[in-house]
């Protein structure tokens, strides 16, 4: 994507784990991005605006200034940005009291779509979360209902965490239908940093059960911004749920040889591939066109 065709978009929670390696990617591809979160990002081409994204004021506020100090140079004043892509969040439980997670997590993503649905942006980008599918903040031992995990799945999780990314779901749902927005929910798998290959996965390979609340999947920080930077291309999809995940799954064995082994009870419900992820990305490949660039085992060799 060329200079010209980038947009402008609003990134919210950019100084994060995911956000920080989403961002350059999104830069990279052209766009210009503009960052609110509480903490600064570490990169020289985005400003951090610091924005409470629980006052629905500064939220509105902050979607319509200038990217950074060299917007008062010219005489175009500020507008609403192209496109909205909404990471902020408290990003599990126990990190604040439940009621908090809930409350921060909620008011955030309502406060987020509002605007940008009021401002007229017709391209939101959300993060919902893998911990939907009820296993990985279980109380005790929990299996799934089936595999594979797809955006059709009866999700019902039983912790807070995970329902503040349903009500973020159901308020995108809501507010898209009320606004014909394109407003696509990203369930996101566990997030790999590039570093983070090489100290974890021979954990994560050699002790795969240590990986069943994770599904056995994850997502490269990096292509999770392809993942967004592909959401941003393709338009007229209204409400859509994507799991962000890459391709394969993180084990030695092919993927229905060891679930047939580690979860005898829980049903496969369709063929898969090989190596397919239990939690999988088939709908962000068909629908998105997403083609995986970080493969675990470019990284380790199991």
């Amino acid at each position: 994507m060329s200079a010209s065709t980038g947009k402008h978009i609003v990134f919210t929670g950019g100084s994060g784990k995911a956000g920080r390696h989403v961002i350059p990617e999104l830069v990279k591809r052209g766009h210009k991005v503009l960052n609110l979160d509480l903490v600064p990002l570490d990169n020289p081409d985005v400003f951090t605006l610091k924005t409470d994204l629980t006052d629905s004021g500064q939220v509105f506020n902050a979607m319509t200034t200038h990217f950074n100090y060299a917007g008062y140079e010219g005489l175009d004043i500020p507008r609403a940005p192209d496109v909205v892509i909404h990471f902020a969040a408290y990003a599990r439980n126990m990190l604040v009291p439940d009621n908090e997670c809930f409350k921060g997590n909620v008011t955030a993503t309502y406060n987020v779509i509002e605007a940008a649905c009021k401002l007229g942006v017709k391209k939101i980008v959300i993060a919902s979360s893998e911990t939907t599918y009820g296993v990985c903040f279980a109380q005790g031992d929990s299996d799934y209902d089936h595999f594979p995990l797809e955006e059709d799945y009866d999700v019902n999780p039983m912790d807070t965490y995970a329902l503040s990314k349903l009500c973020g779901e159901r308020t995108a749902r809501t507010f898209a239908q009320r606004f014909g927005a394109d407003i696509y929910a990203f369930r996101i798998g566990n997030v790999i940093e590039p570093h983070e290959y090489e100290r974890d996965f021979p954990a994560y390979v050699n002790k795969p059960m240590t990986r069943k609340r994770n599904a056995w999947s994850y997502i490269d920080a990096r292509d999770l911004g392809q993942l967004c930077d592909l959401a941003i291309q393709k338009s007229g999809l209204g409400f859509q749920v994507f799991n962000a995940t890459n391709d394969t799954i993180t084990t030695k064995e092919p993927t229905e040889e060891f679930l047939k082994n580690a979860c005898p009870n829980t049903p496969i419900k369709r063929k898969m591939g090989e190596w397919e992820a239990p939690l999988s990305n088939r709908k962000a490949r068909e629908v998105l066109e997403f083609k995986e660039e970080h493969d675990w085992r470019k990284y380790y060799k199991p």
